[in-house]
């Protein structure tokens, strides 16, 4: 193991300490980087300014779908005979609350602490800056200093922040961002959510489901813009169905609540307006980089960070930005992904290992960022997708053929639930007969998005993927029905 030197800095100055690699941030990618270092026997610190797991841990991923369960759960038993009628009632808030408090260890990171601890990573509390290359200074709760130097590396693993767009009043109306739509403890009557996105999708999904009367207003065409058109219009609808109003091609112009309380307006382009007693903008994200010295290392303030596929900023050969604030991909296992190609393209370059592996799907790069990433929407139904669109293959040069599918055909959707509505699509380079994306909306689909990476990832022939014999009846078998429609 490599030695940690620590020692006091002269004329009573903040102590210092060296450490092979520093990682600014504790989420989920700070710590992937740091368990991939320490595993190849390199020291590390990570420093952090809230809780030890991140975003992800406490305001997104886990407080989100611990939300969502019981909403799911609950619908896809009503469409299943002889157990609908158990469920007709309405969800126990307060016991959903109580078991997302639980899931985010009531916003407590002990444990995650002391699997840090465990591994031999010094966690170091506080708000951390660059004062140069490879140089980080921590400024601590107590007012206590602490600078950091890396003798390799500095991984930048901050994330993002909810982004609340400039409008009249905005500051005042105190809307909800992602972090208190997860966290809230209380249903309000009527919430307002501004964005048509995976956020505004999932949490109108849960809201409504808690007992809120849900608007949602859209500035595009439909919900989830990023995925094939057909998922969002599945999703619209169901949401219209179960009492939701969803309101496309609308602009928000301003926000309205006097004095901070009681019900907030909602002006609308054109002079209509919404009324509700909370307010969700998800609207976008912003990289948590404006504070962070990026200055003193010749970068921009609150700029993503632009790297190469070892995760290694451009121009740098010791700085890395991992996760959210590349700005790649977005997720949280996107980013766990990167941390552990990163960890390893640090690892190889400290010990001088020769080149690195750094061509497609090369040890040291992370190629899935280009060319499979999957994403699960928990909304109901459930929207997943990997790989490429049809319109973003076409748009890439790709000769391409999109084969669809109404999932009702399906045995096993019809045995998941009655009056099963779903739509997938696979979308497949002729001239290479493998598939380049896929994607899929309806009840239960969230299990379907690997199969899926894994024949994108392995770019597995067409004609290989047709001795995939998927088990029967389940929602698997939609492997077959889509290879049965490409074959005609």
């Amino acid at each position: 193991m490599t030695r940690v030197v620590e020692h006091e800095h002269e004329h009573g100055r903040a102590p210092e300490h060296e450490y092979d690699v520093v990682v600014l941030g504790a989420g989920p990618v700070g710590e992937n980087v740091v368990d991939r270092v320490r595993a190849a026997g390199l020291s590390a610190a990570v420093v952090e300014s809230e809780l030890i797991g991140g975003e992800c841990s406490y305001w997104a991923c886990m407080p989100s779908k611990a939300l969502l369960r019981p909403v799911i759960a609950r619908s896809d038993a009503r469409k299943v005979a002889g157990l609908r009628e158990s469920v007709y009632g309405p969800l126990d808030a307060l016991e959903v609350f109580a078991h997302r408090d639980e899931v985010v260890g009531d916003w407590k990171d002990d444990g995650q602490v002391d699997w840090l601890d465990s591994i031999g990573v010094r966690v170091f509390r506080g708000h951390g800056r660059f004062v140069g290359p490879r140089r980080v200074e921590v400024a601590g709760p107590e007012g206590e200093r602490h600078v950091l130097t890396a003798r390799h590396a500095v991984a930048v693993c901050t994330g993002s922040r909810a982004v609340l767009p400039e409008l009249p009043g905005i500051t005042g109306a105190r809307p909800w961002t992602s972090r208190e739509a997860t966290s809230s403890d209380r249903v309000p009557g009527r919430l307002v959510v501004v964005g048509g996105g995976v956020v505004g999708v999932e949490m109108a999904t849960a809201w409504h489901a808690l007992g809120a009367k849900v608007t949602m207003l859209v500035r595009g065409d439909r919900l989830l813009p990023r995925m094939e058109p057909f998922v969002g219009e599945h999703v619209a609808e169901a949401l219209r169905a179960r009492g939701a109003d969803v309101l496309t091609g609308v602009s928000v112009s301003a926000v309205v609540r006097d004095g901070g309380t009681g019900p907030v307006t909602v002006v609308l382009e054109g002079g209509d307006h919404v009324e509700g007693d909370q307010v969700l903008f998800a609207t976008g994200r912003a990289p948590r980089t404006e504070d962070i010295g990026l200055e003193t290392v010749g970068l921009e303030p609150g700029s993503w960070l632009d790297v190469d596929d070892s995760l290694r900023v451009t121009g740098s050969d010791w700085l890395y930005a991992v996760g959210d604030v590349n700005h790649r991909a977005l997720l949280t296992h996107q980013g766990k992904y990167q941390a552990r190609i990163a960890g390893a393209a640090i690892a190889a370059r400290a010990k001088d290992a020769g080149p690195l592996d750094d061509g497609s799907w090369g040890a040291h790069a992370a190629t899935a960022d280009h060319a499979a990433v999957p994403q699960v929407v928990f909304s109901d139904p459930e929207a997943a997708a990997v790989g490429l669109s049809l319109a973003e293959a076409e748009r890439a040069g790709y000769r391409v053929r999109a084969v669809d599918l109404d999932m009702s055909g399906v045995a096993g959707a019809g045995l998941y639930a009655q009056g099963y509505r779903g739509h997938a699509r696979m979308v497949v380079d002729l001239d290479r007969e493998v598939v380049l994306g896929a994607s899929f909306v309806g009840p239960g689909i969230g299990e379907l998005v690997h199969s899926a990476t894994v024949a994108v990832v392995g770019e597995v022939p067409l004609a290989r993927l047709w001795h995939a014999v998927p088990s029967y009846p389940t929602l698997s078998e939609a492997w077959l029905r889509l290879l049965e429609a490409y074959r005609g």
